[in-house]
Order: structure tokens, then sequence, then C-alpha cells
């Protein structure tokens, strides 16, 4: 094996990409204009709107930054929590090597959608809609290496 790691993937670190994917897009924005108005808003009408439209308001501010962030959160919990052991991954000419627990696969290059380099990690996209997540601890110092390695053999 030219690479080989070992990790789990945590809540956190499907949590964290996540975000990055929400924040990073139109949906993102959007989420954050909206907190703006309703921040807004409720202070601008705070003293002459009823008890009623102030829990509105209270909760729209919340809807995207505690009650959205938790609720992924609690879906990457839920996630992570089937799968009960660590991930061996391996990169070679031939492809991508992984073992978790007794089930093995190989996929060829061709398999690789994309990869991404997101602050604190490396998401390697497959075309079956799946992926891994690396973060930068497991990684260490060959994160360019291996990014650069993963770039070279999925040019077409």
């Amino acid at each position: 094996m030219k690479y080989t790691f070992t990790y789990r993937t945590t809540a956190y670190d499907l949590w964290q990409l996540s975000m990055y994917s929400i924040y990073g897009s139109m949906i993102g924005i959007c989420n954050i204009i909206f907190t703006v108005a309703m921040l807004l808003l409720g202070i601008r009408f705070w003293e002459d709107v009823n008890s009623f439209v102030k829990i509105l308001l209270i909760v729209a501010v919340c809807l995207f930054t505690i009650i959205q962030p938790a609720a992924i959160y609690m879906r990457a919990k839920k996630q992570v929590s089937a799968v009960s052991h660590d991930t061996e991954i391996g990169f070679n000419d031939h492809g991508i090597h992984v073992k978790a627990g007794t089930q093995t696969s190989e996929l060829k290059w061709r398999m690789v959608k994309g990869i991404s380099k997101k602050p604190g990690m490396v998401v390697i996209l497959l075309v079956t809609k799946h992926g891994f997540v690396l973060k930068d601890k497991v990684l260490g110092r060959q994160k360019e290496d291996l990014y650069n390695y993963i770039i070279s053999k999925t040019k077409k």
C-alpha cells in the first residue's frame, strides 16, 4: 500500500461535514439572511409585540443557529452508532482498499467521483453517493501528499 490509515468516523466529523456543505451553499446564505432578518425584526419590534410573537421571533432566531445544528448532530450520531468498528483504508495504484470489521472492499479509481479538502479534513466522494471522511488528525503530514496522489489517479 502506498498510503494506509485506520480511523473511526465520529458524529462530530459527520456534523462538521454537513455544516460545511450547508453553509458553503446557497441554502446557507439563505439561512444566514433569514436569521439576521429575524434578529433585526426582533430588536426593532420587541416592545410592540405580544408574548406569542416574541416566542415566534426567538424560535425563528434559534432555528438555524441552534435547532438545525442540533438536529444534524443527532442524525450524525444515529449514523455513527451503526458502525461499531474501526475502518482501515489503503490507497495504491490499483485503487482504494477498505476493511471495516470483517468486510473488505476493493474500489477502482474510476469509482472516485471527486476529492474535497475542507478545513480539518479530506473528503473522498464515490459515484455511489458514499464517501470517506479523513480528518487531519488521521492523515497527519501526509494530507497534501495523499490529496495530490488521489487527484493524479482520478484525473480524466
